[in-house]
């Protein structure tokens, strides 16, 4: 029952905003002064237009979480590393590695949404202390309502569909039944996954399940993309998905 109700909830959503949603990939980072996953970049991603931002979190071996896409960072283990350890890490543009609080702190100022990823930990226990947080570092500041969590990892999709009330994707090529029973409210394809398996695209459809597509970035792509209806694109390219829409 609850899975229905979580669906029924998304297409609402969705519905409402009558368009593809624009999802800014680790921000909007390139442009000057910006870099991926960076607080800068979140509040480009803002700035423009974008409807949500995709950021990603790591857990420190003292519990600590932090906005980085890779495992490590400047030849430095996240998941082994403490905070100290990673005190003098800089990203491009200059900014220190930003703690998962101080990013949400930022958002709080912002319009726009957020799609966090958790990536996929050593354990599964891991992978629940780092959910468990970011849920609570979330609802802290009020921004439950706009927030969308996904993962490549099944445990931990599993686990903030059974722990929230909010869209829960998976980051993962499976047919749309095997979403369902993972407890997925949407599904979260690689644009070669969707073109692929373009019966996929009608059974979700079908199902009432949202679709987001990633990481596509050419304008011959994104177009695509548009005309296939899908509800959300992430993109490294919002300003040309931003134009292509205004046509």
């Amino acid at each position: 029952m609850k899975y229905i109700f979580l669906f029924v909830m998304g297409m609402m959503a969705v519905c409402a905003l009558g368009r593809t949603q624009v999802v800014a990939h680790r921000g909007y980072w390139d442009c000057e002064g910006s870099a991926q996953n960076s607080i800068r970049a979140l509040v480009k991603a803002d700035s423009i237009g974008c409807d949500a931002v995709e950021l990603d979190v790591w857990l420190t071996a003292d519990s600590q979480l932090v906005v980085n896409h890779d495992p490590s960072i400047q030849g430095i283990e996240i998941e082994t590393a403490t905070m100290q350890d990673l005190a003098e890490v800089r990203l491009k543009n200059g900014e220190a590695l930003p703690r998962l609080d101080a990013y949400l702190d930022s958002a709080m100022a912002l319009k726009i949404d957020l799609v966090v990823e958790l990536k996929p930990h050593s354990t599964p226990e891991r992978e629940d202390l780092a959910a468990s947080e970011i849920i609570r570092l979330i609802g802290e500041r009020g921004l439950t309502d706009r927030t969308t969590y996904i993962s490549f990892s099944n445990h931990a999709v599993k686990y903030f569909a059974d722990c929230t009330d909010n869209p829960v994707y998976a980051l993962t090529s499976m047919a749309p039944a095997e979403l369902i029973a993972l407890g997925a409210t949407g599904a979260d394809f690689n644009l070669s996954s969707l073109r692929a398996h373009p019966e996929w695209v009608e059974e979700l459809k079908a199902l009432g399940l949202p679709i987001n597509v990633w990481t596509v970035n050419a304008p011959t792509d994104l177009q695509w993309c548009l005309d296939q209806g899908f509800d959300f694109i992430t993109t490294n390219a919002p300003e040309t998905l931003l134009q292509l829409l205004n046509q």
